[in-house]
């Protein structure tokens, strides 16, 4: 229970970080147009690709050691140290080739970039820390105050004319409120700090040498495509695709929230026990990986074109790239979890090699069928190198923990989410026909909400454990839930 009220918390913050940043894109995209946020994403991709470099995994290898509960004052020293060598290694590489830079991105952005990525490490760093303490809920609740700083930022600095350059100040803004919060509640709950040893740097770096691919997977499925795009294609389709890119991943979000609430509470029952004794913990993520995946894909489906009319006239053309990009977050959700487990059950050697089959497939794919079908070539690589890793990671996984992947609920959720298409190309049918609401906006309001309440509703009646995990969950007790 306590694990599913921390999920919630942590996916209510990430979706309302979303929302606001969805929102926000919106008015950029209408003011500014595709081009400024083709650059805009591109140093964010770009920077994200340099952040994994600056992290190297530690990150991820400072939430084990800390979750784990042995001296977690001196892994925290010792990450921090990390980090901090390697932002000045990465800092003067950035001055070293700022003309290179400069043309690629086809902006001065070159302050800009190292001062995102400071940021993104620290905030990386934060938030690795409070995930180690088992303070996921506070962690998530940083998300919305991160995207909701930023976005007013943003929109304050667009609307007096900052352009592009207003772009990357909110950013920076919005970080850096996020950080210092998000530190106060580190120290609060941080142990005696103690001077670390060899022994603690050899210990991190024994498990980041593994995970850091698993950083790299990460960005690679979010960016890897929008940089190579930027060698092919205009900035206006880079700023469309990173459109689709940003509505497709506000559907993963609630498998993101099961893996961050995850990881701390399978790493210490598995430093306890032994692996085996999460594999119910590994069928329940499996359960709800794809809850909202799901319906999204028949949404989308339907309704991409109306939602990308909402960004402005250039976005519609992206209605097939953001179906294809959702489908890639589908798979992405399920092998999340997977890679998530290996990692808690300190196999980060395996999650390692589903990485590296992740890694190549995607580079190969992307650069080959962007070469020959531009953006749909982009979205398919994407998906198709998911898939691949996906079928690795269940094997890896398999071999070491005797568990069922539910297919039943999976199946039940795919029942729901048919019937929830029904009801939505209805409406679609009897709008398109005769006109009664007009506005697209309002379209999509009505379909959405219908949508999701009869998705939700049919779950409800069909699948007891879904039933049993909202009563659990409830701050009330429902009647039509209880039962």
């Amino acid at each position: 229970m306590r694990l599913g009220k921390t999920s919630v918390v942590h996916f209510l913050s990430s979706l309302i970080a979303s929302a606001a940043g969805f929102l926000a894109t919106i008015y950029i995209a209408r003011i500014l147009g595709a081009e400024p946020l083709g650059v805009y994403n591109l140093v964010v991709g770009l920077v994200s690709w340099l952040a994994i470099a600056g992290r190297v995994g530690i990150s991820k290898a400072i939430i084990k050691r800390v979750s784990e509960g042995t001296e977690p004052g001196a892994y925290t020293i010792a990450g921090v140290s990390i980090i901090a060598v390697l932002f000045l290694v990465l800092t003067a590489g950035i001055v070293l080739f700022r003309s290179q830079v400069v043309n690629y991105v086809g902006y001065p952005a070159t302050g800009f970039i190292v001062l995102i990525l400071l940021a993104v490490l620290l905030n990386g760093l934060v938030n690795a820390l409070l995930m180690g303490f088992h303070l996921v809920h506070v962690s998530g609740i940083l998300s919305p105050i991160r995207t909701g700083s930023r976005t007013m930022a943003q929109i304050a600095l667009v609307a007096v004319g900052a352009s592009t350059m207003g772009l990357f100040v909110g950013h920076i803004v919005g970080f850096s409120i996020a950080i210092l919060i998000g530190a106060y509640y580190v120290f609060r709950n941080i142990p005696e700090l103690s001077r670390p040893g060899q022994r603690h740097f050899e210990s991190l770096a024994n498990f980041a040498k593994f995970s850091w691919l698993g950083s790299l997977q990460s960005k690679m499925f979010s960016y890897t495509d929008v940089l190579i795009l930027g060698v092919f294609v205009s900035s206006g389709l880079i700023g469309v695709y990173a459109v689709a890119w940003n509505i497709a991943e506000f559907l993963i979000l609630f498998s993101s929230t099961l893996q961050s609430t995850l990881f701390p509470e399978m790493s210490a029952i598995s430093a306890e026990e032994d692996p085996q004794a999460v594999a119910r913990i590994v069928e329940q993520s499996l359960s709800f990986g794809g809850l909202f995946l799901i319906p999204g894909l028949f949404g989308g489906a339907l309704l991409g074109e109306r939602i990308l009319r909402l960004y402005g006239p250039e976005f519609p053309k992206g209605a097939t790239i953001l179906t294809l990009l959702i489908v890639a977050n589908l798979f992405m959700g399920y092998q999340n979890q997977l890679l998530n487990a290996l990692n808690a059950i300190d196999r980060p050697d395996l999650a390692f090699r589903v990485n590296i089959v992740f890694v190549g497939a995607n580079i190969v794919l992307n650069l080959g069928l962007i070469y020959l079908y531009g953006w749909v070539g982009a979205a398919v690589a994407t998906t198709a190198s998911v898939v691949i890793s996906l079928v690795f990671a269940y094997r890896n996984i398999n071999a070491i923990i005797d568990f069922d992947v539910p297919m039943r609920e999976i199946g039940r959720q795919w029942f729901a989410a048919v019937i929830m298409a029904l009801l939505v190309y209805g409406g679609l049918y009897v709008e398109n026909t005769y006109r009664l609401l007009g506005h697209n906006a309002i379209v999509l309001f009505v379909l959405v909400i219908a949508g999701a309440g009869m998705y939700f509703l049919t779950l409800l009646s069909i699948s007891t454990e879904f039933r049993e995990t909202v009563d659990r969950n409830l701050p009330v007790s429902l009647p039509f839930v209880s039962r």
